[in-house]
């Protein structure tokens, strides 16, 4: 479904990279305006230029919760408010349990389920200024369908869907609708860490095409639709919901 964003104004976290670059790259070239939030500054001004200089680069770091409210009053300012947010940014982490350092989860919580809220926070009285607006959070389908030496990265995912659907509530009266989307297997420089360290990374990839019905590795740009989807009019009566864009894995 192809919907004008004419006007919008988006905040995007992890926009130098991945899913968020293509959503941002989508929302672009449907008429709104975009402001990217990335840690890597590099990797944000080489995605800033590669969007033609249409894009309002952020610096910061999502775990940090002053950076965070700098940024987003940096973004209302820049972009003349904000209407639309989008949680990207994310990592990964796959170690057994009991090999799990005690840093390593509380990293992983900090940037999939912490920054998020962060984000929300800051974001909500340029939102409810704007008269209302979305927010769309990247999960995972391993917030759905538990994945095995994952328990970091599983218990996270989960978490920001159930973040979402209390947030929903609170924020309805406001206007506000806020949903998640959960993808599968997305060819992104973070999914390739799942398998091109693996010592036969073919047959790694493979094991992981096999858990999808539809068998195939899906493109940024197929998860940046649903996301574009959910910050548009088009899903005016949708909030607090998880939509699994994920070929088919947590029924398969």
């Amino acid at each position: 479904m192809s919907t004008s964003h004419r006007g919008q104004r988006f905040v995007i976290s992890g926009g130098a990279s991945g899913i968020g670059l293509a959503v941002a790259r989508l929302a672009l070239q449907r008429g709104a305006r975009v402001g990217l939030l990335d840690r890597d500054a590099d990797a944000l001004a080489v995605a800033a230029r590669s969007l033609g200089g249409g894009a309002v680069a952020l610096n910061c770091d999502v775990t940090d919760a002053d950076a965070v409210n700098r940024a987003i009053a940096d973004a209302a300012e820049r972009l003349g408010g904000i209407d639309a947010i989008v949680n990207s940014a994310g990592i990964d982490l796959l170690a057994p349990l009991e090999d799990m350092r005690d840093a390593d989860w509380s990293r992983v919580l900090a940037v999939n389920l912490t920054g998020p809220m962060l984000l929300c926070r800051a974001a909500l009285p340029h939102l409810r200024r704007a008269g209302g607006g979305t927010i769309v959070n990247v999960s995972s389908g391993a917030g759905l369908s538990p994945l095995p030496n994952r328990t970091a990265y599983c218990a996270a995912k989960a978490g920001v869907i159930m973040f979402g659907k209390a947030l929903a509530i609170e924020a309805a009266s406001d206007g506000i609708r806020v949903n998640a989307v959960c993808p599968g297997a997305i060819d992104t420089p973070l999914f390739r860490t799942s398998y091109e360290n693996a010592p036969d990374p073919a047959a790694a990839l493979e094991a992981i095409r096999q858990r999808y019905a539809m068998q195939r590795i899906a493109q940024p740009e197929e998860v940046a639709e649903a996301v574009l989807y959910l910050s548009s009019a088009a899903s005016s009566y949708v909030t607090g919901t998880a939509l699994a864009v994920d070929g088919g894995r947590t029924f398969h």
